[in-house]
C-alpha cells in the first residue's frame, strides 16, 4: 500500500497494525483460517467497524424447524440418558439410504448408512481403516483445491497423502493424471469435493466417469464429500425420485465412500451430526490387512465397531432424530432444502459482480466450456498481488477471505471468498471498499 494511502483506508491503519502486531502474526496471508477469524474479530472489537466476513465457511441461515423440533421432542423423551447404536438409529439408517436413493439414484442399504460426528470424523474415521486394508496402499491422493484440515487429518495420523492441483486437468487431461498415481500401486483412496470448497467447481460426468473406472481398474475406494449437496443451482436437484439427480461418482464404481454433511444444506452445523454411506460391495468387502488392527476383516464391521466405536461410541443420540426427520420431511416431498439454500447462489451472483466492477478477476471460472455456478464459494484474484499480498491489503479494508494456498491449490495469486455470513444490507459497503481499493491500487 502505497504511503499516501494509508490514511484513507476503510478501517484505520494503525488499528489494524496494532491487531496484528498483538497477535504475533508473522504473516496475515500465511494465516490459517481460524487465525484470520481471531484476528478479524479483534479489529472489529477495537474499532466497532464490521468487516465483509468471507474467511469462514458457516452457514448464514437458521436450521431447520422439522430438525430442531424433532431433537427437542427426542430430548423430552429421555433419549440423553441412553447411548445410542454405534452405527446409528434404525428410523436415520433406513432414511439415509431413502436419501441417496432419492436424490441420488444409487442403492445403498441402511445397514452401510452410517451417521457420524460431522463429515469430519467419517473421514478421519475413513483414512484411518482404508489405510490398513492393504499393507502396500498406505497412501491417500487428494484432488486438489480441497479443505485443509484433511490433510491436518492425515498429519494427525501419521499418514501419508499426495495431491495434484486439478485446475489443468479438467476433462479428459484427468486420466493420464490420475493413472500416474494409481500406477504406482500405493494408493488407496482418493479425496475430493463436489461441489468443491474452495473452487465451487463441479466434475463433470465425463470426469466423475473417468474417476469411476480408474477406481475399478486399480481399485481405489473414492471418497466423495458432498458437503454441498445439490447447491449446483444450475441444475434442480430438488425433486425426490425424478432426475436430474446430485452427480457422483456412484454411478461408475462400486467402490466408493459418500460423505453428506447437515451443515450447509440444512443449517445443523452445530450438533455435528452427517452421513458416512459405503458402497454395498466395500462394506461387506473382506481385507486380510484389517485383521491386524480389527477383530473382523470385514470393512463394515471394521468401520462400526471398531473405528467409529473406538473413536466416539457413536453419534449424539438426539442429533440422529433430527437429521432423520429432515431427511424423511425430504424424502417424502415436504421439505424442498435445495430452495432453502439457494440464497447463497443470489448472494454469490451479486458479489462477485462487484469484485469484478471493481477490477478483480474470478480464479476457477468454469467447468470445461461451462461458467462456473454461483454458490456458497467463489474464487477471486487481483492484476499484481499474490493471495497472501491480496489478504493483507484488503485487511486494511474491511474485508477478509484466505488464501487459495493453503487449499492445495496452485492458483498462489488467488483467495476463497465464502457468501455465508454476507448480509445483503452489507453490499453497499463492499461496493464502496471495493471501489476505494480500485482506486488506491489502479496504476
Amino acid at each position: 500500500m502505497k504511503d499516501q494511502f494509508r490514511k484513507d483506508t476503510p478501517i484505520n491503519y494503525e488499528d489494524v497494525v496494532r491487531q496484528i502486531s498483538e497477535m504475533n502474526l508473522s504473516s496475515v496471508g500465511k494465516a490459517s483460517i481460524r487465525e484470520i477469524k481471531r484476528l478479524v474479530d479483534n479489529i472489529e472489537r477495537a474499532t466497532g467497524e464490521k468487516y465483509i466476513r468471507m474467511e469462514m465457511g458457516i452457514p448464514g441461515l437458521l436450521p431447520s424447524s422439522i430438525g430442531t423440533e424433532a431433537e427437542i421432542e427426542a430430548l423430552r423423551n429421555g433419549v440423553a440418558a441412553i447411548y445410542p447404536d454405534i452405527d446409528g438409529i434404525p428410523e436415520l439408517k433406513k432414511e439415509i439410504s431413502r436419501f441417496v436413493k432419492n436424490f441420488m439414484n444409487i442403492d445403498v442399504k441402511p445397514d452401510a448408512c452410517i451417521p457420524t460426528v460431522g463429515s469430519m470424523q467419517g473421514s478421519f474415521a475413513a483414512f484411518l481403516t482404508l489405510s490398513r486394508m492393504q499393507p502396500e496402499k498406505d497412501t491417500t491422493l487428494f484432488i486438489d483445491p480441497g479443505f485443509p484440515v484433511h490433510k491436518q487429518q492425515h498429519k494427525v495420523l501419521g499418514q501419508k497423502f499426495e495431491s495434484f492441483d486439478v485446475y489443468s486437468y479438467r476433462g479428459e487431461k484427468l486420466r493420464e493424471k490420475l493413472e500416474s498415481y494409481f500406477k504406482k500401486g500405493n494408493i488407496h483412496s482418493v479425496l475430493y469435493s463436489n461441489p468443491n470448497n474452495p473452487s465451487w467447481i463441479c466434475f463433470t460426468e465425463t470426469e466423475l466417469k473417468i474417476i469411476g473406472e480408474l477406481a475399478t481398474q486399480y481399485d481405489v475406494v473414492i471418497c466423495e464429500d458432498l458437503a454441498y449437496f445439490g447447491m449446483d443451482f444450475r441444475k434442480d436437484y430438488s425433486i425426490p425420485g425424478v432426475p436430474p439427480y446430485q452427480p457422483s461418482v456412484a454411478n461408475y464404481t462400486e467402490n466408493f465412500m459418500l460423505f453428506i454433511s447437515s451443515s450447509k444444506v440444512f443449517s445443523y452445523a452445530g450438533q455435528r451430526i452427517g452421513m458416512m454411506v459405503i458402497s454395498n460391495k466395500l462394506f461387506n468387502k473382506k481385507a486380510q490387512g484389517l485383521t491386524k488392527y480389527y477383530s473382523s476383516d470385514l470393512f463394515g464391521r471394521a468401520m462400526i465397531f471398531g473405528t467409529v466405536y473406538a473413536l466416539s461410541s457413536g453419534t449424539a443420540h438426539s442429533a440422529q432424530y433430527a437429521l432423520a426427520a429432515m431427511l424423511k420431511a425430504a424424502n417424502d416431498g415436504r421439505f424442498n432444502f435445495v430452495e432453502e439454500v439457494k440464497i447463497y447462489g443470489e448472494k454469490a451472483k451479486i458479489m462477485k459482480k462487484l469484485f469484478l466492477d471493481a477490477g478483480f478477476k474470478i480464479v476457477y471460472d468454469a467447468d470445461g466450456d461451462v461458467p462456473i455456478a454461483d454458490g456458497f464459494y467463489f474464487t477471486i484474484s487481483y492484476p499484481g498481488f499474490t493471495g497472501e499480498e491480496l489478504i493483507e491489503e484488503l485487511i486494511f479494508y474491511g474485508i477478509s477471505a484466505i488464501s487459495l494456498a493453503i487449499t492445495g491449490s496452485e492458483r498462489t495469486e488467488g483467495l476463497r471468498a465464502c457468501v455465508s455470513l454476507v448480509k445483503p444490507s452489507q453490499f453497499p459497503d463492499l461496493e464502496a471498499r471495493l471501489k476505494k481499493f480500485k482506486i488506491h491500487h489502479s496504476k
